[in-house]
């Protein structure tokens, strides 16, 4: 039996030592804080409780996969319930409920044209079949050296994904009206990139909400995390909570001996880093430059990291019942507001996300009050690092009247009995991501797939990584795969 040693209890390497623990290793997971989650994160404060993280779930079948796919039914670890119509946008003064009911649908798009319904699925049947391409070759295969990508099929696969337009531009050769065009495009910022300059194969995120739906976990995303947790306990498995990792121990600079914890040493066969990757190569990976590949540190420092997000959570003393679960209101100019994120400025006319799961879940708040979670993205820390208090303040006081005078929630701001704030500093601080960057390196062309880090270490023969810097990359069910390659990874060198 080979031990494996997990840095991080979040869904990747939760999800990881699942799939190795069922194939009868012996997995210890060393988390710093004292819970599961990662980024998949709560809050119970004063009665109310708030997801600190994720709030959206897609693809639900791979949610269902590291349960399934280890004998027992995901049934008896969390509930998962579709929410239709999933979300209210705000585009140009105008709210439009998106459904994943293709007659609802139809409405939205035939309002502005027969022609608009016409190009609508003229974009589905072209982005699902990039879908089945990209899930078949790329999201699902891990890569380890270059003829894994460099041979002619894959790149004759990587050729058909023809993703060198941006999500923005392929969505505007088939829909002309400018509303429905941010309509199919701003998903891009779920993964933390802008719909203007990321790669086209980005478009199947609106898709997948459309054809698969919108999910809510009842509980909370957390209830997530505390399932798996459960599943890889029940497996044998074991974690260490208020353990913090320092360092990744090598010999001979191409073979882990074990791990640093709290100041004592661990020994392992083997280990899986889940902690964000640019954070393990810098701050654990204590050998010299030549043993961590091209990924030094000058390599790190230039890499483009994703946008970060400015979080309220906010207990309210109030039920808004006309709020949908999931609401986002654009920028009266959606595209300099993006600008402006990418060129580290603080948006005047910010763009901003509202989640409300005490419409549908009343386990979030007291009777009749509200636990409301308000996001802004904003630029990382290697952009803009001015987030000292009174910025901290005076962006909170703007942001709360955005929402309540622009969504019409009355008396929002004299309701409020709780409030918390992340900024791109707590990201930093209480997550170790790079820069702050909430959805870690920023998935462009030159940084997806065979150009992204890889499930296992180029050089050192026995460390893995899973997480949403690495292959294939960010969003939670993307997360869960990763931390399933890297179990794979591990397999395939034992």
């Amino acid at each position: 039996m080979q031990n494996i040693s997990i840095v991080g209890a979040g869904v990747g390497g939760l999800t990881t030592g699942i799939y190795l623990q069922s194939e009868a290793y012996q997995v210890t997971i060393y988390e710093k804080n004292d819970h599961p989650g990662g980024k998949m994160d709560t809050i119970q404060a004063d009665g109310f409780k708030f997801d600190t993280g994720p709030t959206i779930v897609m693809m639900p079948d791979i949610y269902k996969k590291p349960f399934a796919d280890t004998g027992v039914n995901y049934e008896d670890y969390f509930t998962m319930i579709r929410v239709n119509p999933f979300m209210d946008v705000w585009t140009d003064g105008e709210k439009i409920p998106l459904s994943s009911d293709l007659a609802d649908i139809a409405k939205v798009f035939e309002a502005q044209g027969e022609t608009e319904m016409l190009g609508f699925l003229k974009y589905l049947t072209d982005i699902y079949g990039k879908y089945i391409n990209a899930k078949n070759n790329f999201i699902y295969q891990s890569f380890r050296g270059p003829r894994d990508f460099f041979n002619l099929k894959t790149l004759w696969h990587a050729y058909q994904l023809k993703t060198f337009s941006s999500s923005y531009a392929a969505i505007k050769k088939n829909i002309s009206s400018t509303n429905l065009q941010y309509l199919m495009s701003f998903q891009t910022l779920y993964i933390g990139i802008s719909p203007f300059n990321g790669p086209s194969i980005y478009n199947i995120i609106p898709m997948i909400e459309l054809i698969y739906g919108v999910w809510f976990i009842k509980g909370g995303m957390f209830q997530y995390a505390k399932a798996l947790e459960k599943r890889f306990i029940e497996l044998g498995g074991q974690i260490v909570y208020q353990a913090e990792v320092q360092e990744i121990a090598v010999s001979d600079q191409k073979h882990v001996t074990g791990l640093k914890i709290n100041e004592e040493f661990e020994t392992a066969d083997a280990v899986v880093a889940n902690a964000d990757f640019p954070y393990t190569m810098t701050n654990l990976l204590g050998v010299a430059d030549k043993a961590k590949g091209k990924y030094k540190q000058e390599k790190i420092e230039k890499m483009d990291y994703s946008m970060s997000c400015f979080l309220l959570y906010l207990g309210v003393d109030k039920k808004y019942d006309e709020l949908r679960l999931h609401t986002i209101k654009m920028a009266s100019d959606f595209e300099k507001n993006v600008a402006d994120i990418d060129h580290g400025i603080l948006p005047e006319d910010p763009s901003f996300y509202v989640y409300n799961p005490s419409v549908i879940d009343d386990t979030f708040a007291p009777d009749n009050q509200s636990a409301l979670y308000v996001l802004v993205p904003v630029a990382n820390l290697k952009e803009n690092n001015n987030w000292d208090k009174e910025q901290i303040d005076l962006f909170a006081e703007k942001i709360i009247a955005k929402v309540e005078n622009e969504l019409a929630l009355e008396g929002l701001s004299r309701h409020i009995v709780y409030k918390n704030i992340y900024t791109p500093k707590t990201f930093e601080s209480r997550y170790n991501s790079a820069f702050g960057s909430t959805f870690g390196l920023k998935p462009t062309l030159k940084q997806s797939n065979y150009f992204r880090p890889h499930n296992k270490h180029a050089k050192i023969d026995n460390l893995y990584f899973a997480g949403a810097s690495v292959h294939p990359g960010a969003g939670v069910p993307i997360v869960i795969t990763s931390g399933e390659l890297a179990a794979r990874e591990v397999m395939k060198d034992n």
